[in-house]
């Protein structure tokens, strides 16, 4: 028999460490096939479909504003509350849902993965740009708010620090697809992990500056501030509305730390995802 040569070599002994980035921009075609599939199937039986989007973020600030803000009295660093809650509203949907839905993408596709090949990591990146669907318009509801504040001469400013958005919404999808992807492979041994995932992700944020400024954070509790000024999710949050809004604990220290934090945990979720997806199908 002739040699012939081979378009693709499928090797279940390939190197963890190959990311196979090449494939996936030859798979492109089946990753936009992906973001519309999700997109689609979720909102398709629905009678309000993507209005889903807005009301989601919507009732979650109208909530957070009347308990947070005028209940607890919690300070809101001179913003108007809605402003400022749906901004942190905004960004954390966004990573809490790249979290969630990555993490659960073994056990959601073990049926297509045990019948066909292509680059497993087409799955999870799909997920994040499915989702950036979603940001995009919610995106849209807190750019209206700033719009309907500014005109009633509300004090916030837009600051210079709004040139690093899309820096920020890279870090935010990153972090949210290597945390993912590591519970992810962990899922197909510990199916209890599945269960815990969407209820820590809700306590996560209460971790974070969602609902209150670092700086309140910082001279109210001193003693247990640390856990939100390190939690990656903080310079984020606090970036963004530092840029929109011009208030916010912003700081290049903690924002190269949020960097190296994403780096490592994408490097090692992407590791432990090229390891797992050999034989995962044996254990889902």
């Amino acid at each position: 028999m002739n040699n012939q040569e081979h378009d693709w070599i499928i090797d279940s002994k390939a190197s963890v460490f190959n990311f196979r980035l090449n494939e996936i921009w030859e798979y492109r075609d089946l990753l936009w096939l992906l973001v519309r599939r999700d997109f689609v199937s979720f909102y398709k039986q629905t009678i309000l479909g993507p209005l889903w989007f807005f009301l989601q973020p919507l009732f979650t600030t109208i909530i957070f504003t009347f308990i947070f803000g005028n209940l607890a009295g919690i300070s809101t660093d001179g913003l108007p509350k809605p402003l400022f809650y749906l901004a942190g509203i905004t960004a954390w949907n966004y990573f809490a849902d790249c979290l969630t839905k990555t993490s659960t993408v073994f056990r959601d596709n073990a049926s297509i993965f045990g019948k066909v090949y292509f680059p497993r990591l087409i799955m999870p990146l799909s997920i994040v740009m499915s989702n950036l669907v979603r940001f995009a318009v919610q995106l849209v509801l807190f750019l209206l708010l700033m719009g309907y504040y500014f005109l009633t001469g509300a004090g916030f400013h837009v600051s210079w620090a709004i040139l690093l958005f899309p820096v920020i919404v890279v870090l935010m999808a990153l972090l949210g697809l290597g945390a993912g992807m590591i519970i992810s492979a962990m899922t197909t041994k510990y199916r209890d992990l599945a269960f815990l995932v969407g209820f820590g992700v809700q306590l996560l944020m209460y971790a974070t500056t969602v609902i209150y400024p670092l700086s309140t954070a910082l001279s109210k509790y001193p003693k247990y501030a640390w856990v939100i000024k390190y939690n990656p999710m903080t310079p984020i949050i606090e970036t963004f509305r530092f840029g929109f809004l011009g208030e916010g604990s912003f700081s290049w220290g903690m924002l190269a730390y949020t960097t190296g934090v994403t780096l490592v945990l994408l490097i090692l979720g992407i590791f432990v995802f090229n390891k797992v997806e050999r034989d995962f199908v044996d254990t889902v």
